[in-house]
């Protein structure tokens, strides 16, 4: 069983909106010049497919690389249900990647068991807070890896 949920990890739904739409429209103005890191790992732009309406969604989001492929963790803060973009990729997972000016098609996969394990390891390593959204939760944090299609 998970250790309890600790509030004070999890940061509230609205600051995560206005961040992410902040950091959005400076990443895109900037071509990443501006947005384009977080505790010194790269932020790109994330865009999925709506599973409700259709449209285009994008978010930025930390991300790891693995050679040509993007990793990312889907935390959501450690609140208890999953993001809105990890939903919409299971849902479709065709995405595109905007990294600085940079734009790829992919196909997004979740990973499961050890792989799954030892990639979220990589976000805990790099950011120590993963590890604390984690805990704050419980459900298992999914990790996706999208690859260049």
């Amino acid at each position: 069983m998970a250790e309890r949920k600790n509030p004070m990890v999890q940061s509230p739904k609205g600051f995560i909106r206005f961040f992410s739409a902040l950091n959005r429209g400076w990443y895109k103005l900037t071509g990443g010049r501006i947005g384009g890191k977080f505790h010194g790992a790269p932020l790109v732009l994330l865009t999925t497919t709506g599973r409700k309406t259709g449209k285009e969604r994008t978010w930025p989001l930390l991300t790891l690389k693995e050679g040509d492929a993007y990793l990312f963790a889907a935390s959501f803060g450690g609140h208890d249900q999953h993001p809105a973009w990890y939903l919409n990729l299971v849902a479709n997972p065709d995405v595109s990647v905007r990294e600085g000016k940079r734009v790829i098609s992919g196909k997004a996969r979740v990973t499961t068991g050890s792989e799954r394990e030892q990639l979220y390891q990589k976000f805990v390593d790099v950011y120590s807070t993963y590890g604390d959204y984690a805990k704050a939760t419980d459900r298992e944090i999914p990790v996706v890896v999208v690859e260049p299609a």
